[in-house]
């Protein structure tokens, strides 16, 4: 036996390359951001998993995959959950047993070119299915979806404006998938060079069917970024910074300025000597200014985190209450169960209160805007609504200071192009620590980013767009196609076995002899 045997057949071994190989997309997501990874990186997974030598054990070596997938991803929240890290991950990369059980049925053996065909839509649609449950808020929500590792690449962001970064995930499997079948099943490689051909058709079909919008005229906007401020009475003195910061604006033309999450840490309310600081302050930069308060309201109980808008007479009265929360960072789901996070990391001691809808502000003198919160630009479909509803700008207020030197800071302010694509509106990525970032209707960046290293008040002229981009038209048919198509294979599976059922004849049993010689008849 060779030692690629010996592996093969230890469970162990077994297991280990599979976690291994569920960490191979990773490095395709910024901090390293190799975007080309992403269309090979599932290869060794797939071979794998094809390889098992039972249905268990291909659902094993899938939850293997997802353990290290969502360990990998998510290694930056280490240092705040600490153990519960490996529990979440466990339970998250369970999602993927049901797809190596698909995986091993679609190309294990020798597969023919109808299956491998099948297979090039069938095992997308199902990695597809796992990104959506995933995607739940309740279960973390949809970062690290596969597609959002091409938000760099112009192409992918035209597909993204057709079908979001659910069309991208269904594509980016489908070649990997191919590739897989290329390099292990060689009776089946022309259905595998005709789903590489139709990747690339329907990428080009993108670029002449969707042409990026068209871009009218510009708008001013300032994000101000006072990188970390800790100790003592840090949200006083981080206000009082963001505040010398915001004053040499004036005089510059701003239309619209832009603070980070939690940029504000009193109730506007309770504090009307902030409210008249930054009404003040709006007079003298001469335009509205987007702040965060991060705060117990005084008007209800609990605390909320709020996009505040404040123009030279005080808050103008829109307010958006931040809608899905951070599990753990900002809440503890089942806390009566789970409490007992807070005792090994930084999870959240007091669960922050909910908004109850999505709101478009309009600045004076600004375009109508929709802000989100946080992680909530990870969601496609909070910014396609607030799109729809009319928002001409999307802002995104951050804060991951948390997690400075680690890659985390990097993938959130990636997600801002894919929404910008999406929608086919410039979008505005404002962090207190960084990494800020501004992109255009396409995705494309508009102006440097705001590091992690840097500081102080930027501004970027943003082109608005005309138009409605197909994803936000039509929305996640990506997501409506890949269950339609995981319903007719299951049912034409169910339909195989019923046949073969069928075409297996009863058992001939003979007749039995009764103590007297008479025959009797058996039993059916």
């Amino acid at each position: 036996m060779t030692t690629r045997d010996r592996w093969l057949t230890s469970p162990r071994r077994r297991s280990v390359l599979a976690l291994l190989a569920g960490v191979l997309p990773v490095p395709a997501f910024p901090g390293p951001a190799l975007w080309w990874w992403a269309w090979v990186a599932l290869v060794p997974w797939l071979l794998l998993v094809r390889s098992a030598p039972t249905r268990r054990r291909a659902a094993y070596d899938g939850w293997c995959g997802g353990f290290g997938f969502m360990l990998a991803m998510h290694h930056w929240l280490l240092p705040s959950l600490h153990v519960f890290l490996f529990v979440l991950a466990v339970l998250l990369g369970a999602l993927w047993a049901p797809w190596g059980m698909l995986v091993r049925r679609m190309l294990g053996g020798t597969p023919g070119r109808g299956r491998v065909a099948a297979a090039l839509l069938v095992v997308p649609s199902g990695w597809l299915a796992v990104e959506l449950v995933r995607s739940w808020q309740g279960l973390g929500g949809p970062w690290g979806m596969l597609g959002a590792a091409q938000w760099q690449v112009a192409p992918a962001l035209r597909l993204a404006s057709v079908g979001g970064v659910w069309l991208l995930s269904l594509l980016v499997v489908a070649v990997n998938v191919a590739v897989a079948v290329l390099v292990a099943v060689r009776r089946a490689r022309v259905p595998a060079v005709a789903g590489l051909a139709a990747v690339a058709a329907a990428a080009s079909a993108a670029w002449v069917w969707a042409p990026p919008p068209g871009t009218g005229q510009r708008v001013a906007v300032a994000v101000v970024q006072p990188g970390v401020v800790d100790g003592p009475r840090s949200a006083e003195r981080r206000f009082d910074l963001e505040e010398r910061l915001t004053e040499r604006l004036a005089g510059q033309d701003v239309d619209l300025v832009v603070w980070g999450e939690s940029s504000v840490g009193f109730d506007l309310a309770g504090r009307p000597d902030l409210a008249r600081r930054l009404a003040a302050l709006s007079r003298r930069a001469g335009a509205d200014i987007l702040v965060n308060v991060d705060a117990r309201r005084s008007d209800r109980p609990g605390i909320y985190k709020s996009s505040v808008l404040v123009g030279p007479r005080g808050p103008t009265g829109d307010r958006y209450d931040k809608m899905r929360l951070v599990p753990f960072g900002e809440y503890v789901p089942a806390r009566a169960l789970l409490g007992w996070a807070t005792s090994v990391g930084r999870a959240a001691g007091e669960d922050r209160r909910r908004g109850t809808g999505q709101v478009v502000m309009t600045p004076r003198g600004g375009p109508r805007v929709g802000p989100l919160v946080c992680f909530e630009s990870a969601f496609p479909d909070m910014s396609r609504h607030l799109t729809a509803a009319g928002a001409e700008l999307l802002l995104a207020q951050s804060a991951t200071s948390s997690f400075q030197h680690s890659w985390a800071p990097a993938q959130h302010a990636s997600l801002a192009a894919l929404r910008a694509a999406e929608t086919g509106r410039p979008m505005v990525h404002a962090t207190l620590t960084g990494i800020s970032a501004v992109y255009g209707a396409d995705g494309s960046p508009v102006g440097p980013r705001l590091g992690t290293a840097a500081g102080g008040a930027r501004i970027y002229e943003v082109p608005l767009a005309r138009g409605t981009t197909p994803y936000v038209r039509h929305g996640d048919w990506a997501v409506g196609a890949a269950l339609l198509a995981l319903a007719v294979w299951a049912a034409a599976e169910v339909g195989r076995a019923l046949r073969i059922r069928r075409r297996v004849p009863a058992p001939r049993v003979p007749p039995v002899r009764t103590a007297r010689g008479s025959r009797a008849r058996p039993w059916r």
